[in-house]
């Protein structure tokens, strides 16, 4: 089994995933509309090679969620969004449209984003009783009210 990777390492990895999930399905702005294409529905038109190249690129966002660590229902969840993309894909003229409309990458990294918030949201342990200034009052109070019975 692998380690759980560290707070910064699950952080990187989002990161990477944020800009790979906006190359595949958003990078393109559709002129005149505030609708956004990425590659992936482009590489879609080649037939038979871009619906296994879509599903490839799928499979790497579901790599980086396994590194990242996240929960087996999380990934039960990124499995069903990419089963979805791959066969609404495969259909003829329909597919296209319906890569460009799904976004199964920007689901499946808004899946680990929220899953890794909800971990790194977890309240860390309380720290350590301070017993070195508690030590060093009590000995203070100590020796002022031992002063102030000497003097008194």
């Amino acid at each position: 089994m692998n380690p759980t990777p560290s707070d910064a390492q699950q952080r990187a990895i989002l990161a990477r995933l944020e800009r790979f999930s906006r190359f595949t399905d958003n990078s393109i702005g559709l002129p005149f509309t505030r609708f956004r294409i990425g590659v992936e529905p482009l590489i879609g038109l080649i037939p038979g090679i871009g619906d296994l190249a879509g599903l490839a690129m799928s499979g790497y966002v579901l790599l980086e969620a396994q590194r990242a660590g996240v929960s087996s229902k999380v990934k039960r969840q990124m499995l069903r969004n990419i089963g979805i993309d791959f066969i609404g894909g495969l259909v003829p003229v329909f597919g296209d449209a319906f890569d460009a409309v799904f976004k199964a990458n920007m689901r499946n990294t808004r899946l680990l984003r929220d899953y890794l918030n909800q971990q790194l949201a977890v309240e860390p342990a309380p720290c350590a009783f301070p017993w070195k200034i508690w030590i060093g009052v009590s000995l203070l109070f100590a020796v002022v009210l031992g002063g102030a019975a000497v003097i008194l």
